[in-house]
């Protein structure tokens, strides 16, 4: 009798498990796009809101969701999985709570300081709001919320012009970008684990958008007066290395950097000369490999898909990461192209969000 009822359980834990997948629904895969952005004019699409795009189907657009109060003009939009919310900052100076499944705003708050590109705990718990590139003094630093009604924890001063803030893809620390230092914190109390400075460059408005590797050992950090980036070791608290492309410095300032999930490249954005230009991040330094044309002007900006294929920038156009051609047009439902560099990825899986991607092209190797 032995070896029947063994069969038969064997059979259970193969069959259950098949059966269980087989029944599990697909998992939908969306770009959001939050308009207008506050940082560029080109692209904008009509309206004020999140425009939902296909990921999965050629980026067409599904559809768009009006939020009134986004007519202030978007400065950030950072998402939650396990909050399934969204976190907008405006220019109002406005910070709120979007929730992705309800596709209601939870909660809102104004502050007399704030709001730039905000960020978010793993956890849901607690948001983080820089006061923005515009204040200097004592007021520059970060407003640190309570995740559930956004209201006011602590503030803390780090430095002028405060305005870019991301948290690690593992959730142990919140860095932020002032006036030529870059901040890196502890998310379980907020106490300051490193100071890097000087960084970037002289003349720039402050340290420009930046990306970290998941191990939390690099970061690269944009130049603010030439194409091109540092790199800066985290355990070190130097620059081990400034890269710039070209024999000659291109005197625009770079505002868009970005790892690949795997971190084997990292895309930087030249802004006014509207171009991408691709390096291979396996080597120390980088070393540039390739570029490519950006259809429009505009803030200046890159991403990357989660699972790697796809770029995503400040503009319409979307690319294959691999082959570097454009693949997709982002459209509106008259078929005018819009743009913007407030965007999220947001996957559902019966109606519940299941993953978040970021604003910013962090390593997620």
């Amino acid at each position: 009798m032995r070896k029947p009822v063994l069969l038969i359980l064997f059979t259970l834990l193969t069959y259950v498990p098949a059966l269980y997948a087989q029944n599990q629904s697909e998992t939908k895969r969306y770009l959001y796009l939050s308009t207008p952005d506050a940082a560029q004019v080109e692209g904008q699409a009509e309206g004020q809101g999140i425009l939902i795009f296909d990921i999965d189907d050629g980026h067409r657009l599904v559809r768009r969701i009006d939020i009134p109060i986004f007519s202030e003009g978007l400065r950030g939009f950072a998402a939650n999985q396990k909050t399934h919310s969204a976190y907008f900052s405006t220019q109002g100076p406005r910070i709120g709570a979007f929730d992705l499944e309800t596709e209601q705003i939870t909660w809102q708050q104004n502050y007399k300081l704030g709001s730039d590109r905000s960020s978010v705990t793993l956890d849901g718990e607690k948001v983080y709001v820089p006061t923005g590139w515009w204040v200097d003094g004592d007021d520059s630093g970060l407003l640190v919320l309570n995740g559930d009604d956004g209201k006011i924890i602590k503030h803390i001063p780090i430095g002028d012009k405060a305005h870019n803030s991301l948290v690690s893809v593992d959730g142990r620390y919140l860095y932020l970008g002032t006036t030529r230092m870059l901040t890196m914190l502890d998310t379980e109390n907020e106490s300051i684990v490193a100071q890097i400075s000087p960084v970037g460059e002289a003349g720039g408005q402050g340290v420009f958008p930046f990306t970290v590797d998941s191990a939390n050992r690099i970061a690269y950090v944009s130049l603010g007066s030439t194409v091109g980036f540092d790199v800066v070791d985290l355990e070190k608290q130097e620059i081990i290395h400034q890269v710039i492309v070209g024999d000659e410095r291109i005197p625009h300032r770079t505002h868009g950097a970005a790892l690949t999930p795997d971190e084997s490249e990292l895309w930087i954005s030249d802004q006014e000369g509207n171009k991408l230009f691709i390096f291979d991040a396996t080597q120390m330094p980088p070393v540039l490999t390739g570029d490519v044309d950006l259809s429009q002007g505009g803030h200046g900006w890159v991403t990357f898909s989660l699972d790697g294929r796809y770029v995503w920038t400040h503009t319409p156009d979307v690319f294959d990461a691999k082959t570097h051609e454009r693949v997709a047009t982002l459209r509106d439902e008259n078929g005018n192209t819009v743009s913007g560099s407030k965007f999220i990825e947001v996957h559902f899986r019966d109606g519940k969000v299941v993953a978040v991607g970021n604003e910013f092209g962090l390593g997620r190797r």
